[in-house]
């Protein structure tokens, strides 16, 4: 059988962000708090013309340098941040990047863990027509409410990857370990436009489902913990993988120094600390702030990935770099996007939180403020209206 995983990835953020010094002195605490406490140094902001359809077009964009790469047979967009009960975001994303109209598309949601049960979707589909490629997007606007203990850990982002047999980035290994347990620590009715967490019990139950999925990979896999040069994990703020990753070598009764232990996830960590929480999408963003910060050549090095998304579900799977990876990466684009983006001031922060919001079909213009490709230009007749800049 052909290997199968990511050919290519990159991802997108907004051009604004706070510093969380910023929030910091409005809430007249210690700084040290935030970018010591939960390791996190600025959030991202969406602009009003931005959400996670505009988001998943600019980090997908890339990726499609002509017609022929455009002929993908599927596109799945994994969010929970979703803009209709309906209609699947990755329609619209479908036009803005206009993709094949021989493309099947759907919207799968399950908090966190969307974007891995596609990606594990996409390389059985690849795997079954090894000549086709599947988009996978991943995008989320991680919004909690103001003066609580999320606020912090807001941020947004969108991550694309493209699923290919012969992969020039990642091969994905078939076995997995997975958990699901049905626990309230993190959900977002309907009627909210927020979410509702218990951050202590969200954080024993991270744990706890990291150790069941490892216990279960072991018994699928052949790979042992010292078979892993580097570890991704998922990131509702920096410290929780540290503490995850020094759980999980525990847990294996591993010998490694702390500061090593610590080594095999740092450069996951550094693209999440600029720009916050973009749930679905931050497991993949670690890996791209791996692939891109590391200066050391990873190839045939084995990476572990856990993905949790609350509620819960959890998978812990496994990849081999593949040899010339650092040739398909967009790491000079990923970088001087996020050098040139625009520090906002606390008043202007609360204008982006409080984003248009029409809920009777009213018309809604929105000026434009993005620097990305496209823009959300419209609300109007409970129709949201997207055009490229």
């Amino acid at each position: 059988m052909l290997p199968v995983g990511i050919d290519q990835i990159s991802f997108y953020t907004s051009n604004y962000y706070l510093d969380l010094r910023t929030l910091a002195t409005e809430q007249q605490t210690d700084p040290d708090k935030y970018y010591v406490g939960i390791g996190q140094e600025k959030m991202g902001m969406a602009a009003h013309d931005e959400d996670i359809v505009t988001m998943a077009a600019n980090a997908a964009a890339p990726l499609f340098k002509d017609t022929e790469s455009k002929k993908i047979s599927t596109l799945m967009f994994a969010t929970e941040t979703g803009i209709d009960q309906s209609k699947s975001a990755g329609v619209y994303v479908h036009r803005l990047l206009d993709l094949d109209e021989n493309c099947r598309v759907v919207e799968l949601k399950q908090a966190c863990y969307s974007a891995t049960a596609a990606v594990q979707m996409a390389c059985a589909l690849v795997a079954r027509q090894p000549e086709t490629s599947v988009l996978v997007i991943a995008s989320d606007i991680a919004k909690y409410e103001l003066d609580t203990p999320g606020e912090a850990t807001q941020g947004c982002g969108a991550v694309a990857l493209l699923i290919k047999a012969n992969p020039r980035i990642l091969t994905i290994d078939p076995h997995v370990g997975n958990y699901t347990e049905d626990v309230m620590d993190f959900w977002r009715p309907n009627y909210r436009k927020t979410a509702l967490v218990d951050g202590k019990y969200s954080t024993k139950i991270y744990l706890k489902s990291l150790k069941k999925s490892w216990e279960h990979f072991s018994q699928a896999s052949s790979l042992s913990f010292s078979d892993f040069s580097y570890f991704c994990y998922h990131l509702p703020f920096s410290k929780m993988a540290q503490k995850a990753h020094r759980h999980l070598a525990k847990v294996n009764k591993s010998e490694l120094e702390t500061e090593v232990i610590d080594n095999q996830i740092q450069g996951s960590l550094l693209y999440n600390k600029l720009m916050g929480n973009s749930y679905a999408a931050a497991l993949f963003i670690g890996f791209t702030s791996l692939i891109e910060n590391k200066s050391e050549d990873l190839c045939g090095k084995k990476i572990g990935f856990f993905s949790y998304g609350s509620g819960c579900v959890a998978e812990f799977f496994s990849g081999s770099l593949v040899e010339g990876y650092q040739q398909h990466l967009f790491t000079q684009k990923h970088q001087s996007m996020l050098d040139a983006r625009e520090e906002i001031n606390y008043q202007r922060y609360l204008e982006l939180y409080n984003t248009p919001d029409p809920k009777n079909g009213e018309t809604v213009e929105i000026a434009e403020d993005t620097t990305g490709l496209f823009r959300l230009s419209a609300i109007a007749n409970h129709k949201r209206e997207y055009i490229a800049r």
